[in-house]
């Protein structure tokens, strides 16, 4: 059973689309308990780093994200999804994230005219080929990008891909039974469908 972390601010429709055409099992997970009956979970995210929090708390899905983390269930993040699992954000000084990974979330700028936010098509630099979710993925590979605040990580043996616009950033993440990306797989065709895919079967 895949869990789907409904806050009320993922995208949730395209990540069940998917889920979907594997043909598993899925809940829609509104509150804490719900994740207690899943064997793997997927938090997917669109919005403000600060109102994400604040609906996590007040679903007790925070917490409960944390002990089935340490229970060693898989775990996805997906844009503000992988943005939550840090320390803190710009974005929202004074609120905590949840602090799985060791960072903080930066706005991202000095791009030498690039607009932001970062909205498109752009590539996968593979940092370490050995990471699940990179399994059959081509180095370079393009996927689906839309956000204006990036993950500054400060442990650097959990990155797995970067992505440059303007800057080098984290754009892929993996340490045990955690994983993050800072792209919409769901978005992004066949390169972000085996991506999940590689989640749901290999991690």
């Amino acid at each position: 059973m895949i869990a789907i972390v409904d806050y009320g601010m993922g995208n949730i429709h395209s990540v069940k689309k998917v889920i979907d055409s594997f043909a598993l099992k899925y809940l829609i997970a509104q509150k804490g308990s719900d994740l207690e009956q899943a064997e793997k979970i997927i938090l997917p995210g669109v919005g403000a780093f600060a109102d994400a929090m604040k609906e996590l708390k007040q679903r007790k899905l925070d917490t409960a994200i944390i002990e089935q983390i340490k229970h060693k269930k898989p775990f996805l993040g997906i844009c503000l999804g992988m943005q939550l699992l840090f320390e803190r954000s710009d974005e929202a000084e004074g609120v905590a994230g949840l602090r799985v990974f060791a960072g903080r979330v930066k706005k991202l700028s000095n791009l030498g005219g690039l607009r932001i936010p970062h909205i498109g098509w752009n590539q996968l630099k593979k940092v370490s080929p050995e990471c699940p979710l990179l399994k059959d993925i081509p180095d370079n590979a393009y996927v689906y990008f839309c956000h204006s605040y990036y993950a500054e990580v400060r442990d650097k043996e959990v990155i797995a891909a970067t992505t440059d616009y303007g800057i080098n950033f984290t754009s892929l993440i993996g340490k045990g039974n955690v994983f993050a990306v800072q792209f919409h797989p769901e978005k992004s065709q066949s390169v972000g469908i085996k991506i999940l895919e590689n989640f749901l079967n290999q991690c």
